[in-house]
C-alpha cells in the first residue's frame, strides 16, 4: 500500500481529505506542522508528500528543502498561495508539482498517480553516476567532483539527474524544458542559463566543456558512465 504523508493544519480538509485518500487504497498519515512532518518523513519513508505552504511552525518553501536534502521523494504541493512568484520558490525548491486550493479532487487524484508513476519508472535506473572526476549518488542527491560535494539547486539536480540518466545519449531540449519548467514551450533561453551553470559547477574548464557538451539544435548529451 502506499504511503501518503499529507501535510497542512487545516482539520477541515483533512477531515475530507484523508478518508477519500484511504478509499483509493493510499494509507495516509498527517501532519499539521513542518516539524511534525520532517519527522514523521523520517520514520515512515512515505512514497508522496502532499504539502501545504502556509503551516504554523515552518513555512513549506523550508520543508521542502530539507525534504529534498536527504530524499528523493514526490512533493505535491497544495496551496492557497496562488501567486506565480509562490509556485516558482516552490518548484525551485525541489517541489514535483503545485496544485491550487480549492481544487477538484479528481485532479488531485491524477497528479498523485502522475508522481508515483515517475517515481516509480527511477526505481528501476542505476543508483549513481560516474564518469571522470564526477559522481553522482541518485539515492541521496549527493553530487561530488573529485570527491568534493557540488552544491546544487534543485532545479540545476534535476537537470543534472535526467543527463546522467541518459548518460552518452543526447537530451532534448525539449526534454530537458519539460523536465526543468514543466512545459516544453518554455523559453530556451532559461535552460541555456542553467546548463551554464552546470558547466561552472562541474566541468574543469567550463569554456571548454568535456563532461556536458552541446549537440547543436538537438539538446545535450553528458558523458558516459565508467
Amino acid at each position: 500500500m502506499t504511503n501518503i504523508l499529507l501535510v497542512d493544519d487545516e482539520p477541515a480538509l483533512i477531515a475530507v481529505l484523508k478518508p477519500v485518500l484511504g478509499a483509493e487504497g493510499y494509507s495516509v498519515a498527517t501532519a499539521s506542522g513542518g516539524a511534525a512532518a520532517l519527522r514523521m518523513a523520517e520514520d515512515i519513508k512515505p512514497e508522496v508528500v502532499l504539502l501545504d505552504l502556509g503551516l504554523p511552525d515552518i513555512d513549506g518553501k523550508d520543508v521542502i528543502r530539507a525534504l529534498r536534502a536527504t530524499s528523493a521523494v514526490p512533493i505535491i504541493v497544495i496551496s492557497a498561495r496562488h501567486q506565480e512568484g509562490e509556485k516558482i520558490a516552490a518548484l525551485d525548491n525541489g517541489a514535483d508539482d503545485y496544485v491550487n486550493k480549492p481544487f477538484e479532487i479528481g485532479e488531485l487524484m491524477a497528479r498523485i498517480r502522475a508522481a508515483i508513476r515517475r517515481s516509480s519508472s527511477l526505481e528501476n535506473a542505476p543508483s549513481t553516476y560516474r564518469s571522470g572526476p564526477l559522481e553522482i549518488d541518485f539515492q541521496t542527491r549527493r553530487v561530488s567532483l573529485a570527491g568534493d560535494t557540488v552544491k546544487l539547486s534543485p532545479k540545476e539536480y534535476d537537470l543534472l539527474r535526467t543527463l546522467a540518466l541518459s548518460a552518452g545519449q543526447v537530451v532534448t531540449h525539449k526534454r530537458l524544458l519539460a523536465v526543468g519548467w514543466g512545459s516544453d514551450g518554455a523559453d530556451s533561453q532559461y535552460l541555456r542559463v542553467y546548463i551554464g551553470l552546470l558547466r561552472q559547477k562541474i566541468e574543469e574548464d567550463p569554456s571548454d566543456p568535456r563532461l556536458l557538451v552541446t549537440e547543436p539544435g538537438v539538446g545535450y548529451r553528458l558523458a558516459s558512465a565508467n
